[in-house]
């Protein structure tokens, strides 16, 4: 379903952003990029120029909220729960359109959203992969085959609960979330060894 997003984010999703374990240093993961993942991708690539060495660009998270359309207390839930994950304030998406078949009206609040740059991105994909992914039960990596055929990487988390930012009495409702790791590498492989160098736990399915 297309959405479009609300740029202004209520000020309770400011205020948990801003309470949220402050950043501080040079992020680890940034540091390993430059250490590890660069000259790792030279000497499998063998790229001319250093401009053509794939990064990350950006995270982007969703948290689809369809089912709470008519819960504004629900909502105003998840948008903070998200902005305390991500350490940055999240916004609510809205419909762009009608449809009727499930009873959803265009400019209805849809889901939460949070884009990731520069350090904040790096510090959230450090957490992700050596903090969050870990304490899921009975883990043993992520897909391989979740890449969009243009570089970028997409996975699910089926629950909130897995954030160290979220204290479990206060959780209302278990939520899941998209995270999508929007790289600038031409193709797949390519992104599949940028991620891989970094630290994202591949498993070959």
């Amino acid at each position: 379903m297309a959405k479009k997003e609300v740029k202004q984010a209520p000020a309770k999703a400011k205020k948990a952003a801003a309470e949220a374990k402050p950043f501080t240093g040079e992020p680890r993961l940034k540091v390993k990029y430059r250490e590890t993942a660069i000259p790792g991708l030279k000497e499998k690539f063998h790229y001319e120029n250093v401009m053509m060495i794939p990064k990350l660009d950006k995270i982007i998270i969703n948290m689809g909220l369809g089912s709470e359309k008519d819960n504004p207390k629900g909502i105003e839930t998840a948008v903070q729960q998200l902005s305390a994950i991500a350490g940055q304030a999240a916004v609510v998406t809205k419909a762009k359109k009608s449809v009727a078949n499930f009873k959803v009206r265009e400019g209805m609040s849809i889901g939460a959203k949070v884009t990731l740059r520069g350090d904040k991105m790096y510090y959230f994909a450090d957490k992700l992969m050596n903090i969050v992914l870990p304490r899921v039960r009975d883990f043993h990596g992520v897909s391989d085959k979740s890449f969009d055929g243009r570089g970028n990487y997409a996975m699910g988390v089926k629950e909130q609960l897995i954030f160290p930012e979220i204290n479990y009495d206060d959780v209302d409702k278990v939520r899941g979330m998209n995270i999508v790791f929007v790289t600038s590498a031409k193709t797949d492989e390519e992104a599949k060894e940028l991620l891989a160098l970094l630290g994202m736990p591949f498993v070959q399915e």
